[in-house]
């Protein structure tokens, strides 16, 4: 008898036709945002030159976000699941449509694109997390997971080096419209690819009040979600502002490839030995080790910037984050698992996870543009990022009281930490 792809790489699993499209469409995903979701902000940034304009426009990606994961839980519980990723999907497409059009003129219109993007990558996440449940089952999820891992990791090591190349090598802003083209056909791709999947009937009701007022007895889910808007204050600004002095000090693109390659090739074998090799006796301790250097790789920022310091800070967090986000993303999954109602409340739970996420997000942003609006930004912008890279560090505080029974992770939560978020890889 034949012996199919997926048994040979991962032993039996059985491979739906849906477990299949929606790889296909998360792998497309995660392309499409490896090639442009850097250089939009450089491309910004070539424009105006200040970073007042990244930050609003960054700001309103993490203010629609959260906003977006409510609506989008509300129509999971009313409609079709596809429906929805099809909308976040639609909404990223035309977020590169408006990008494209805009052209020369895209700075007047930031806050618009990142209210989109926001709502688009809000949508997409929600439904692509409640979908994989669907479509998986236990003996399928750690497959899943794991491939779509591989997937995100091959396209962070590729996308960006090919991006850099290019632009560098086609004059002007040339090389920045062919590659958001090229994300806009891959997000169009995968909308064909969402009227594919079954049928799924909705059922339910969205009940958002139940997920916030169970902070008020279970102390585990408070603790955790206090500890995500710590997790969400580094997120916010250094997503756009490393991008950005990659690019200042190298002045070419290809360097913001070559940081891709190096940074996400080490996360890659990080997280597997990691994800092998940690023992869940361990999750807290390896927590406070990885939020230990992921704050001790800031002191590379603050004096003396130069590639090789970027460089050096790029290879630091990429070991830290497998040792941090594993233990930190099952723990969040087993304190999820064991709260009220947790079956029939797993969408308003991750709605309620990323609205403190963003939370963090918002006030680093917050902090961020008065800082630079304030005072001067040459010596602000170490000492914002001194306050708010801190975050990580905070989070052992938080989970080190939290108590759960001696269990294993959830199937596929080592590789859903690289699977989730909105693009950075951990590389930030």
């Amino acid at each position: 008898m034949r012996t199919n792809w997926a048994t040979k790489l991962f032993g039996p699993v059985e491979v739906t036709k849906d477990l299949k499209l929606l790889l296909l469409i998360g792998g497309l995903y995660a392309l499409s945002v490896a090639l442009s979701n850097t250089f939009v902000n450089v491309f910004l940034w070539k424009q105006s030159g200040e970073f007042i304009d990244l930050a609003l426009y960054n700001l309103m990606v993490v203010i629609f976000q959260p906003l977006s994961f409510w609506a989008a839980g509300m129509l999971t519980k009313r409609i079709d699941r596809a429906h929805v990723l099809r909308i976040g999907v639609v909404l990223m497409s035309l977020f590169y449509i408006a990008v494209l059009l805009a052209s020369h003129h895209v700075n007047d219109y930031l806050l618009v694109l990142g209210a989109l993007l926001g709502i688009g990558v809000g949508c997409y996440w929600l439904a692509f997390n409640v979908l994989t449940f669907e479509v998986t089952e236990p003996a399928t999820r750690d497959f899943f997971n794991g491939f779509l891992g591989l997937l995100t990791s091959f396209a962070g090591m590729t996308g960006p080096l090919l991006a850099g190349f290019i632009i560098t090598s086609m004059s002007g802003y040339s090389g920045y419209f062919i590659i958001f083209a090229t994300s806009l056909t891959l997000f169009l791709l995968a909308i064909l690819l969402t009227f594919s999947l079954s049928k799924r009937h909705a059922h339910g009701r969205f009940c958002i009040k139940a997920a916030l007022m169970e902070r008020q007895d279970n102390e585990n889910w408070r603790r955790i979600l206090t500890a995500h808007i710590f997790e969400g204050l580094r997120e916010g600004t250094f997503i756009f502002v490393i991008v950005v002095w990659i690019y200042v000090v190298a002045k070419n693109e290809l360097a913001l490839g070559m940081y891709g390659l190096v940074t996400s090739s080490i996360q890659l074998v990080c997280y597997y030995v990691v994800a092998r090799f940690l023992k869940p006796s361990l999750r807290k301790k390896s927590i406070l080790l990885g939020g230990i250097l992921l704050y001790g790789a800031v002191f590379l920022l603050v004096v003396n910037l130069s590639f090789t310091k970027l460089m050096t800070y790029g290879i630091v967090i990429s070991i830290a984050y497998p040792i941090l986000l594993i233990p930190y993303v099952s723990l969040t999954y087993d304190v999820i698992g064991t709260a009220t109602r947790a079956s029939e409340l797993r969408v308003e739970y991750i709605v309620v996870r990323e609205w403190f996420i963003n939370i963090g997000r918002i006030l680093s942003i917050v902090l961020f543009i008065a800082a630079i609006t304030l005072f001067d930004e040459v010596w602000a912008i170490p000492i914002v990022l001194l306050i708010v890279g801190s975050g990580h560090l905070w989070l052992y505080l938080f989970v080190r009281r939290i108590h759960l029974p001696e269990r294993e992770p959830p199937p596929g939560t080592a590789m859903r930490a690289v699977n989730q978020g909105d693009g950075n890889g951990g590389t930030v």
